[in-house]
């Protein structure tokens, strides 16, 4: 929360609670304030109940469809106090077990000690006839649980934490979670939690952990490594974990980080190796990780197969049958998939990968093996689909979600316990897959299962840890065709030519406008996002007859004048303006409006979907889908993706974003009859040659770059990849030295 923002504060007395999410304590209630008529108050409020005390603060608002309310930012509750308000408070259904006519006996027998009595003596309930000790003490415990959940937002309040930490904090650890959080501050640093490590630090310090503390560097040091997974990082050297630890908490001295680190690799939290030189330490889930995607895949690859008898015969028949003449390379590809267990297919646009893939299912096929085709994201493997003219599904579909009671976590159903059923499994757009996910995908296939990986090396690196395609690729240990030829139909393409162009550092001719690619000179934000919004409302679907849907607009950034932050607001404005028959809804700086497209920006393997006119449904959005939003109905956003329809809370919205443009790291895998670049600024980071490359291919029949000449020059000449700290590659060619036993410098 801001600190200088003004709030206002309301006293009163809740009336009624109009709704709530038992998940995570996102409530709509009337509040009454003096003696005017109640006022609606959102926020996170747990249990609050009819009869208790509320002092709220936040700010008004004006809700499109359910008028004004008032947002609470902090909460603080207090007991009811009379036996009037207890009797409210109790009748409500506030504490499981009691209802109404419980509520009243208890208050008559009680009076003002009811709470106290429920609290401390619950035995005591016994007297009332019909409650026996054993329902007695259920009533005390699920009262103690609601009156520890009271201390545990007070403590959030009070250190300026969000209050909807609340209810996963409950969730995990139950009546301990103040005690546990008091005890360990940095367990809030959590992916699910989502607070900073800075402000857990901040509440360590100020609940007396001093700076020098084993628990801090500790967590200091878990944290480094868990936030530069993000990075591309499977691991990070001693001495830069050692340096950015020392910066992030503001130590001078080496020695609390060499014990630290120590004590972690003792408990095993840390594994230390050495990776070409360096003394790595992964975290040791990564490290499990990196290292079984290794032993799977030597496996695979010490293993040789029995080709079909006549397979010369079976690849002739699979050419007439699908009316082509395969190139050397290609046929060289179609042969290696009959007796390699495991298998590169790699190459840059207008290669012929797609007539590969086709044929290596249709020998699969000849073969009589069940295969299953899979890609990294939804948009990737519907085009996968469509190419192979077969189903494909995510990789995270094809291993399933279920939930492990013993952890509380969701994981994959298929592993080596379970494997999939398939004989073979293709995976298209590799360069897009983590080492964990990969890790996940070798668990699940059987030992005689075939491998294919298909992908793009020059596409840009996954979001997640690893350098997994291009490891493999430099290894030398995975077997590996390259098709380099482009065919003359794909040549014709100025996509597919200048796509080349880039990737060998070759400036296209910007000044010359092919029937596919275009540029668009403009020198200034303004002008550059005028321009984009007009393609996309105006010229494009007049003239070209490409409408807005089949539109996708890129920009390498997400903020600055023509990032897609500013290129949304554009687009959103100018594609789908507010109108009264759309519903809408405020989340941070958006309104998610009926007719937006958004994309799913984190995976939730737990969210339920169902199919739009049938009966069939499932589980799991995964980063980078992309949908368009149904309806902003009550307190549910309903979301369309490609006819699975999902319905999102309010609390929920964190997980969707504007699309109309999207990174271009985003649109990775995905494919478009139409894209537009904007090229003007953005960090030297951001602006490369492998983002030019993978935004020019994301195109199908159209690219136009919007913006500087000069900025898509530098583009081209910045060649800068940033370097991922992996083992993989060292893994697969047997170059790892074994365990580490550097010590800190």
């Amino acid at each position: 929360m801001e600190e200088n923002k003004e709030l206002t504060v309301l006293e009163g007395t809740v009336d009624s609670v109009v709704f709530r999410n038992e998940e995570n304590g996102y409530t709509v209630l009337r509040l009454t304030v003096g003696e005017g008529e109640p006022v609606t108050v959102v926020g996170c409020m747990p249990g609050a109940a009819p009869g208790e005390g509320l002092s709220v603060q936040g700010s008004w608002g004006r809700h499109a469809s359910y008028g004004e309310q008032f947002k609470a930012e902090i909460v603080e509750r207090r007991v009811p106090v009379g036996e009037k308000a207890i009797l409210e408070y109790l009748s409500s259904g506030a504490v499981k077990g009691v209802g109404s006519s419980t509520a009243r006996r208890l208050v008559e027998e009680f009076g003002a000690d009811t709470f106290t009595v429920l609290e401390e003596h619950p035995e005591y309930l016994t007297r009332i006839k019909g409650i026996t000790r054993k329902r007695a003490l259920q009533i005390g415990d699920a009262f103690r649980l609601q009156m520890g959940m009271r201390l545990l937002l007070a403590f959030l309040g009070e250190h300026g934490l969000p209050l909807q930490l609340g209810m996963p904090l409950y969730r995990r650890y139950g009546n301990q979670a103040l005690d546990v959080l008091q005890d360990n501050p940095y367990l809030l640093v959590d992916e699910e939690l989502g607070v900073s490590f800075s402000t857990a630090d901040q509440l360590a310090l100020d609940l007396g952990t001093a700076g020098e503390d084993p628990q801090r560097v500790e967590a200091g040091l878990l944290f480094e490594l868990r936030h530069n997974l993000m990075n591309g990082h499977t691991f990070l050297p001693a001495r830069k974990l050692a340096w950015a630890t020392g910066q992030l908490l503001g130590l001078e001295d080496g020695l609390p980080l060499t014990e630290a680190l120590d004590a972690l690799t003792e408990r095993g939290e840390i594994v230390r190796e050495t990776v070409a030189g360096e003394d790595a330490c992964y975290l040791a889930q990564m490290q499990e990780a990196e290292a079984y995607v290794a032993f799977r895949l030597t496996e695979f690859c010490q293993r040789e197969l029995l080709p079909p008898e006549g397979l010369t015969g079976i690849i002739d028949r699979i050419e007439a049958a699908q009316g082509i003449q395969y190139a050397p390379q290609q046929r060289e590809a179609v042969g290696m998939a009959a007796w390699r267990q495991v298998m590169l297919l790699t190459g840059g646009p207008g290669t012929g990968k797609t007539t590969c893939l086709r044929g290596v299912l249709a020998l699969f096929e000849a073969m009589g093996l069940e295969t299953a085709l899979a890609a990294p994201t939804g948009r990737a493997a519907k085009r996968l689909g469509e190419l192979c003219s077969t189903e494909a599904s995510t990789i995270h579909r094809l291993l399933e979600t279920g939930f492990d009671p013993h952890t509380g976590q969701l994981v994959f159903t298929h592993d080596e316990y379970d494997p999939l059923k398939a004989d073979a499994v293709i995976v298209d757009e590799v360069s897009m897959v983590d080492v964990p996910l990969m890790a996940a995908l070798m668990a699940a296939l059987r030992g005689d299962c075939r491998l294919v990986l298909v992908g793009d090396p020059d596409q840009l690196p996954s979001v997640g840890p690893g350098n997994l395609f291009s490891d493999l690729i430099r290894s030398g240990a995975v077997p590996t065709v390259r098709l380099t030829e482009i065919f003359r139909q794909a040549a014709q393409s100025a996509i597919v030519r200048n796509a080349h162009m880039v990737n060998s550092g070759e400036l296209p001719d910007l000044r010359r406008n092919d029937n596919d690619f275009f540029c668009l000179r403009r020198r200034d934000p303004q002008s550059a996002v005028e321009t984009i919004v007009d393609l996309c409302r105006r010229r494009l679907p007049e003239r070209m007859g490409i409408p807005a849907d089949q539109i996708q607009v890129l920009s390498p950034t997400r903020r600055r004048g023509t990032g897609t932050a500013v290129l949304n607001q554009a687009l959103q404005a100018a594609l789908n303006p507010p109108a009264e028959q759309k519903g809408e809804r405020r989340f941070g700086d958006w309104i998610f409006r009926a007719g937006d497209r958004v994309m799913q920006v984190k995976n939730n393997y737990d969210i339920l979907w169902r199919e739009e006119g049938g009966t069939a449904s499932g589980m799991g959005m995964f980063n980078g889908d992309i949908g368009v939003i149904r309806t902003v109905d009550k307190e549910v956003v309903l979301v369309d993706f490609d006819g699975k329809l999902v319905e999102y809370t309010p609390d929920m919205l964190g997980e969707l974003e504007p699309a109309f443009a999207v990174t271009v790291h985003k649109a990775q895998g995905s494919e478009y009859r139409a894209v537009i670049l904007a090229a003007l600024d953005g960090a030297p980071m951001l602006m490369t040659r492998g983002v030019l490359y993978t935004a020019i291919t994301r195109a199908k029949s159209l690219f136009i770059v919007v913006g500087d000449d000069g900025a898509v020059a530098r583009m081209v000449s910045n060649n800068r990849q940033a370097r991922r700290y992996s083992g993989l590659r060292a893994r697969l060619a047997g170059e790892l030295e074994g365990h580490g036993e550097t010590a800190l410098p």
